[in-house]
Order: structure tokens, then C-alpha cells, then sequence
């Protein structure tokens, strides 16, 4: 991928074809695993989702350094997506729409016990430990928004598993905290 980006950037055509094979297959993975995440019965669809991420992908210059940086920007388009149509909704329904993300496993969601998470919530709570510690915002949006492993968050970030599992952790808990009040 990262020999892609290099040739695309530099004007090859046909590495660009090759890349955008590439990103879409990427980009469904990703849709994947955080439309699971989402309420039963949600109106966004993984296609729409993968769509409405490339497209916010290319408007923002659609450049990527190396397959890290497409990750890291992917995941964060992919938030921001999800988050708009939770906002939508929710005005949609004057104010008390279902904006929640179902929660399985506690260990893939920062969430609470109860089952859901509100997502607009979440992703302000996100924003607030973003400022605080930027790479643990960047592992809970690889990990959360983008579904990925501790192993591939870890080598994305350049990171150890060992060290992706600590911030992995540290941001939950400090999340778990910011959700409850």
C-alpha cells in the first residue's frame, strides 16, 4: 500500500487504479467492524459508510504518506461520519433520537456495562482525551472507530502491542469516568 501512495502521488495512473482497489477493500473492513458496533436497525448502511468516508477522503486531499497515515485519517473520517449521522438523527427526532452504539464486549468499546454507549458523547469524551493524550485518542479511534487489533493498531502507530494494550487501558478507564458523569 505504502508503495502506492508513493506512485499515485507522483502521477502513475495506474497505481492510482491500483490504489483505489486498495483503499476501497480497507475501507470495507473498516465499515464493517464499526457498523457492528452500531444499534441494530441503523440506517446507515457498511456501503453508505465506505462511500461517505471516501469521499470526505478526497476532499481532504486524498494524500497519504504511507499506510499509517491512511489508517490514522480513514479512522478518523470514519468518526466524524458516524458521528454526523447520529447528530442528524438526533435532530431529526427534535432532540431524543437514539444516537447509542451497542456494546458486546467491553473490551472493544470504552463504553459502560449497559450495553450502549451515546456516540456523540463518546466522541466528545474522545476529543477531551485527545487533547489530554494524543496517542491514546489515536488508539481508541483505531481500535473503536477503525476495529482494528492491538496488533495492527500497534504496528500502524509504531508502537509495541505491549504499549497499545497500557493506552488501550489507561483510555478506557479514563473515558469509563468522563461517560459516567
Amino acid at each position: 500500500m505504502t508503495a502506492l501512495l508513493r506512485q499515485a502521488s507522483a502521477g502513475d495512473d495506474h497505481a492510482r487504479s491500483a490504489l483505489f482497489d486498495v483503499l476501497y477493500g480497507e475501507l470495507r473492513k473498516l465499515a464493517e467492524a464499526a457498523m457492528r458496533r452500531e444499534r441494530p436497525g441503523h440506517t446507515l448502511q457498511p456501503t453508505a459508510l465506505v462511500h461517505e468516508t471516501y469521499v470526505r477522503l478526497a476532499d481532504d486531499g486524498g494524500r497519504f504518506e504511507n499506510r499509517s497515515h491512511f489508517f490514522g485519517v480513514a479512522a478518523s473520517a470514519m468518526r466524524r461520519v458516524l458521528v454526523d449521522h447520529a447528530r442528524a438523527r438526533r435532530a431529526r427526532k427534535r432532540g431524543g433520537g437514539d444516537a447509542r452504539v451497542v456494546v458486546d464486549n467491553l473490551d472493544s468499546l470504552p463504553g459502560e456495562p449497559a450495553g450502549a454507549v451515546d456516540l456523540v458523547v463518546l466522541d466528545q469524551a474522545l476529543s477531551r482525551l485527545s487533547e489530554l493524550d494524543s496517542r491514546q485518542g489515536q488508539v481508541v479511534e483505531l481500535r473503536f472507530f477503525g476495529g482494528l487489533s492491538v496488533e495492527e493498531t500497534a504496528a500502524i502507530l509504531d508502537l509495541s502491542a505491549r504499549t497499545v494494550k497500557r493506552e488501550w487501558q489507561m483510555a478506557r478507564a479514563w473515558l469509563r469516568r468522563e461517560l459516567a458523569q
